[in-house]
């Protein structure tokens, strides 16, 4: 399948891909020192042995050796074809591949009613988009976004649009293609009478702000009103497509920066997030009118260790952020906050003091999530009376003793210890009450072990012989060297493997080469048709070897390799040595063992 896409484009398409989001768009993965960490999808386990790699693009399970590049992991889970995948990655990645799928491909697995709703969605989204920067119509809307700081750039970054006064230009235009009236009021886009069964369009005279799932495709809208039409924001209804507690806003987008800063900076609402790209925050995603989730905080684990929270810093905004680092945190995120100045959100922050402000406040003027609360458990307290103090002091105390660090331990004890000048023994006495209890508690009930780094060699019931490793490392280091694959070669001069599977990867790994090839494991698994082997190279890949091999390394190993064979023979004379003894024929029972002696030198 391979052969008929050109190797170039396979190679861009390897570029623009990484085998970590696609993967973590199908499981759970957690960061594990440079690689990341899951149940494997391929059987069912408990405990995580499934291994991606980003830097070497491929993955692995230790449990039942699955393992390739991000062909072969959707070829596998979905059943694609070679072709269906390269084109379904070459889409995802905006690449043109000179081959398109079928509209059945393109809409495989995907129920006709899903599908239409979808499709709706992004002719909506063109139409209102040129409705805005293409019409009179749309002008006095395109106006009032330039005129709050809005950019042409910006509006086609999120392909704003704009719905007229009309009350069924939605309906005619989507009539017009054939789209089914019933169908398209299910999906949220236009609103049926009561009186007279008419339809209408759900969106009038407003901006209109597209909401985009996690693989970028349109599945609702939010309209800000122009006039004075309630509610000021007009949000899609929640609909087969369209699921508030799992989507985030931006995050096809912002994903790869995320991934890259393993950071995301969540907002309230889209339009913060939106001042935030226009501050230069490419991080930036926000969820859409409710309160985080715990599909949120999955997903956001899948992407980053850090989240800085930037809601509005008003009374709602403040509780509102204080919940959100408490179910980071529970994930084990690394949860900072960035607080706004009087009660302000960011979208007027931008508007009022500008891109580098609003940058700087968020990105280097955030706090740590334990100084946050210390703002927060402050509010509504007055600490000049006496039970207010000792109230927050208890509730302070009780969040240090949460802390894992004794650094960060100490540091707010004396904080405290400072403010209120009281006795630091008597604050670290307190503290190491409620750390005692919580621990005592915790013990009481299930705690998962944290996931560990499976290895090879714990899964394997048996050491391999020395032999079995020797062709296994050299095969590694191949992998990173074509000079290193063309000495063993050299030295080989016609002899081969003794592991069958392993001769043929070395086979096929001189070809690869020979063709041009540069040293990439996820490319050479291309070139392979057996999955088995496949399987096999990535269990190699996987292994841990030092980056260069010295050529007495070399030796060494090939010498392992080699004497395999000469012990096989020796092992044959030693049997027929005592079977020569058992017939009590001691000359050639001697013979045989001078043989025995000669050859085991010539292993040493």
């Amino acid at each position: 399948m391979a052969g008929l896409i050109p190797e170039e484009k396979i190679n861009e398409i390897k570029q623009a891909i990484d085998i970590v989001d696609v993967i973590g768009e199908h499981i759970q993965l957690t960061k594990q020192g440079r690689n990341y960490l899951g149940l494997c999808p391929f059987h069912g386990e408990k405990t995580p042995s499934f291994s991606v790699s980003p830097e070497k693009q491929i993955f692995h399970c230790f449990g039942c050796n699955a393992g390739g590049n991000v062909f072969s992991f959707l070829m596998d889970l979905e059943g694609y074809s070679f072709q269906e995948v390269a084109a379904k990655l070459a889409q995802r990645a905006n690449l043109d591949i000179g081959i398109e799928l079928t509209e059945a491909e393109k809409k495989k697995d995907i129920p006709n009613d899903i599908q239409q709703m979808l499709d709706a969605h992004d002719l909506l989204t063109k139409f209102y988009h040129h409705l805005l920067v293409n019409t009179k119509d749309g002008q006095h809307a395109l106006e009032y976004l330039l005129n709050r700081g809005f950019t042409l750039p910006v509006i086609e970054k999120f392909q704003i649009g704009c719905s007229l006064q009309t009350w069924d230009l939605a309906v005619k235009f989507l009539g017009k293609r054939k789209y089914n009236v019933s169908l398209m009021e299910k999906a949220g886009l236009i609103i049926k009478s009561e009186k007279d069964d008419k339809y209408f369009d759900r969106f009038r005279d407003r901006i209109i702000f597209p909401i985009t799932d996690h693989n970028g495709h349109t599945i609702a809208f939010s309209g800000r009103a122009l006039g004075d039409s309630h509610p000021k924001y007009l949000n899609s209804p929640e609909t087969p497509i369209f699921n508030k507690s799992s989507t985030l806003y931006n995050f096809h987008m912002a994903r790869p920066t995320i991934r890259k800063m393993q950071h995301a900076v969540l907002f309230e609402g889209f339009a913060d997030c939106i001042a935030g790209s226009k501050s230069g925050i490419e991080n930036g995603i926000a969820t859409m009118g409710t309160a985080l989730t715990d599909d949120h905080v999955a997903t956001l684990k899948r992407n980053a260790q850090t989240v800085t929270i930037c809601y509005d810093s008003d009374s709602a905004g403040i509780e509102a952020a204080y919940r959100a680092g408490q179910l980071l945190t529970k994930a084990n995120i690394t949860v900072k906050a960035a607080l706004l100045p009087d009660g302000m959100d960011p979208d007027d922050f931008f508007n009022q003091f500008g891109k580098e402000k609003l940058q700087h406040e968020i990105l280097h003027n955030s706090l740590p999530y334990m100084s946050f609360k210390l703002l927060y458990f402050r509010r509504g307290k007055n600490l000049q009376n006496e039970g207010d103090k000792l109230a927050y002091i208890e509730e302070v105390l009780g969040e240090i003793a949460k802390l894992e660090k004794a650094v960060e331990k100490d540091h707010y004890i004396r904080q405290l210890a400072s403010e209120f000048s009281i006795s630091l023994e008597a604050l670290q006495q307190q503290e190491s009450q409620l750390a005692d209890s919580l621990q005592r508690n915790n013990s009481n009930k299930s705690i998962s072990t944290p996931v560990k780094q499976y290895s090879v060699r714990k899964q394997m019931k048996n050491l391999l012989p020395a032999f079995h490793t020797a062709e296994r490392r050299l095969l590694a280091h191949m992998l990173k060297s074509e000079d290193t694959a063309f000495k063993v070669q050299e030295f080989l001069q016609g002899k081969s493997f003794n592991i069958d599977e392993h001769q043929a990867i070395f086979t096929y790994l001189l070809a690869y080469y020979e063709k041009g090839q540069i040293s990439d494991t996820s490319s050479f698994i291309n070139f392979l048709d057996d999955s088995e082997l496949k399987r096999m190279v990535v269990d190699i890949e996987m292994m841990d070897i030092n980056d260069e091999i010295s050529d007495q390394e070399l030796l060494d190993y090939m010498k392992q390799m080699l004497n395999y064979e000469k012990l096989l023979v020796i092992k044959e004379k030693k049997t027929l040595q005592k079977e020569a003894e058992r017939q009590q024929d001691y000359v050639q029972a001697a013979k045989i063992g001078m043989e025995v002696l000669l050859l085991e030198k010539a292993l040493k």
